[in-house]
């Protein structure tokens, strides 16, 4: 293990799926650079993906939006279901909103543009590792434009599902404000592991698939302060 890596620490297992070898050869020098997380397999198309990932178990996929065959969206809908565990950071050149909300509706913890610095690269996946969701700065505007519609509904779901319990809200409603899991922690003074229960509990209780997915619900059913 590279020095500097707590050697009782597991590394971050990934997976690349990318239709270009070069950019996963490319990649798989980003992501093994500093020892705190080690390519576990790769795959050039959406098939390939699910099946490397159903097998390899990762903690991370990095995903190309656009691949031949089946994409990387509707690879990203189907790993979600093999793999509910994996955080998926979706690749792409462009900065299309209309990918952006799709790869969100799918289950995606983030989204990247290929024409990051590695370094960058490399410190989101610790990021969303950690729980947390990446958006790129330029797209986080479309996206607060968006939550912002979806709380001026008109017609918006009124209250909070009952089934939620008063821990799990206050939980969503740090989500919904974009805090990881380690500042939840330290602001609701329990353990980062708690965290990770409450957030797995909430989504699976309002049958939702990210922590983005999360925070929309949660700005729609008008959890947080206006001030927020």
């Amino acid at each position: 293990m590279t020095a500097g890596v707590d050697s009782a620490t597991a590394p971050v297992r990934v997976v690349i799926a990318d239709d270009h070898d070069l950019y996963r050869r490319g990649m798989r020098v980003v992501v093994e650079l500093d020892g705190i997380a080690e390519v576990v397999g790769e795959a050039s198309d959406g098939n390939e993906a699910v099946e490397v990932c159903s097998r390899m178990q990762p903690d991370v996929v990095l995903m190309d939006v656009r691949m031949p065959g089946v994409g990387g969206i509707e690879a990203c809908r189907r790993i979600r279901s093999v793999v509910p565990s994996a955080r998926i950071l979706m690749l792409t050149m462009s900065d299309d909103e209309s990918d952006l909300f799709e790869a969100i509706k799918a289950g995606a913890s983030g989204y990247l543009l290929k024409d990051l610095p590695g370094e960058e690269v490399a410190g989101a996946i610790r990021r969303v590792h950690d729980g947390q969701a990446i958006i790129p700065p330029g797209m986080a505007a479309t996206l607060l434009q968006e939550f912002t519609r979806l709380s001026q509904d008109p017609a918006p779901v009124i209250g909070v599902a009952p089934q939620l319990t008063d821990r799990e809200v206050e939980v969503l409603r740090l989500v919904a404000r974009g805090r990881a899991n380690r500042e939840i922690a330290d602001q609701l003074v329990i353990s980062e592991n708690t965290v990770k229960n409450h957030v797995r509990n909430i989504l699976e209780k309002l049958h939702l698939h990210s922590r983005v997915e999360a925070a929309v619900y949660a700005h729609r059913q008008h959890l947080l302060p206006t001030d927020d």
